[in-house]
């Protein structure tokens, strides 16, 4: 019998959105995708949680430094969210920061869609301890990226390993 994580369909009702690190920064660290491509598919996510009325959890890393703000996008989309974002201080797994994990708790809901601005380090330690937590994961893989193909390569085969699906904006337009 399929695992739980990999047959369930989460529903808008059991659902938050969870955006690690799209900072003005960092997206320049990410060569694996161009960058417009990145922006318009977390705008994608953003929308689509707003206008859904989903929870959406933001978070940033070392806002005052080169990792910058939260992409504009962000903050024009979903300006409650931003408002609310836990700012990080290089806390490198977003999880082990415990105001981000108690804000992705308080949504009350299972089944998390999450992208971070890089998959090697944004994403996949997260995503792994928030599954070892007990939530279904699904991790939107183009919404992010690395800085080279052969990171992005091993970020992926990690996802992979531990049993956690992932998904594209460009899988659900057709």
């Amino acid at each position: 019998m399929a695992e739980e994580r990999f047959t369930k369909a989460f529903s808008l009702s059991d659902t938050a959105v969870v955006l690690i690190d799209h900072q003005i920064g960092t997206c320049g660290w990410v060569h694996s995708i161009d960058a417009s491509v990145l922006e318009k598919n977390v705008k994608i996510l953003a929308t689509f949680a707003t206008k859904m009325k989903m929870p959406l959890v933001l978070t940033s890393s070392m806002e005052n430094n080169m990792q910058g703000l939260l992409l504009e996008v962000i903050q024009t989309v979903a300006p409650e969210a931003y408002a609310k974002r836990t700012k990080r201080q290089g806390i490198v797994n977003a999880w082990m920061d415990e105001n981000f994990a108690e804000a992705v708790r308080a949504t009350g809901k299972k089944n998390l869609i999450v992208a971070g601005v890089t998959a090697d380090v944004c994403l996949v330690p997260p995503a792994m301890s928030m599954q070892g937590e007990g939530f279904l994961i699904k991790c939107v893989l183009d919404a992010g990226g690395s800085p080279t193909e052969t990171v992005e390569k091993v970020a992926w085969e990690r996802l992979k390993q531990a049993g956690i699906p992932v998904t594209s904006n460009e899988c659900h337009r057709h």
